[in-house]
């Protein structure tokens, strides 16, 4: 493949054509032609970015949650959340996001309790409302905090991993009236939910 060309002129017979690529050029070659290899050199340049990017290890990055669980467990059971709240049916909430953060990643495997290699619990610590915007004395946007403490043991009783105060948060607007609030409400704990699993399963993925 010919790379950056260029015609010249010998001085003793006119016409002949002198062919070199870019890496043995000749001073006398055009500007375009040292243009074209330095553009080159660009394009290899960005391609190793790209790849170093996708590829993370190589260049260093650790992406999250792509970390393992200890070696030799390969499937696991979620218990239900244990409800230290007034919030009704949030251990449920909670406990589903969670069984599907762990199946949508696959690096294990949900099974009963009997005949998993480990054992994961969580309690929901508390569930806060603030009011964060108020418009005169009326709150206007509130926000809901929930935190949870989770903990993996093996089949064999072993503690394998512990966290405490694993926390999410999501905002939501106060209307006029007090079912659309409540409806904002019950929205925002289903979103912050989704998030506090992933951050859950990232955590303890992370931390092996």
């Amino acid at each position: 493949m010919l790379d950056t060309r260029s015609w010249m002129l010998d001085g003793k017979n006119s016409g002949i054509m002198e062919l070199h690529d870019c890496r043995g050029r000749p001073p006398c070659l055009p500007r375009y032609s040292r243009y074209n290899c330095s553009r080159n050199k660009m394009r290899k340049l960005y391609l190793i970015i790209l790849i170093c990017l996708f590829t993370g290890v190589a260049c260093g990055y650790k992406f999250t949650g792509g970390g393992e669980l200890p070696s030799g467990i390969k499937s696991i059971n979620i218990e239900l959340f244990e409800n230290r709240t007034s919030e009704t049916g949030l251990e449920h909430v909670i406990t589903n996001d969670l069984n599907y953060e762990v199946t949508r990643n696959g690096r294990v495997s949900l099974t009963d309790k009997e005949s998993s290699d480990a054992v994961l619990t969580g309690t929901i610590r508390s569930l806060n409302v603030d009011s964060i915007s108020h418009k005169g004395k009326s709150s206007i946007e509130r926000r809901v905090k929930i935190t949870v403490d989770m903990k993996l043991t093996s089949s064999a009783g072993k503690v394998l991993w512990s966290v405490q105060g694993v926390t999410e948060d999501e905002d939501y607007d106060v209307m006029d009236d007090k079912p659309d609030t409540e409806q904002n409400r019950s929205d925002a704990i289903e979103e912050l939910s989704k998030r506090l699993a992933e951050k859950i399963y990232n955590r303890m993925a992370d931390d092996f």
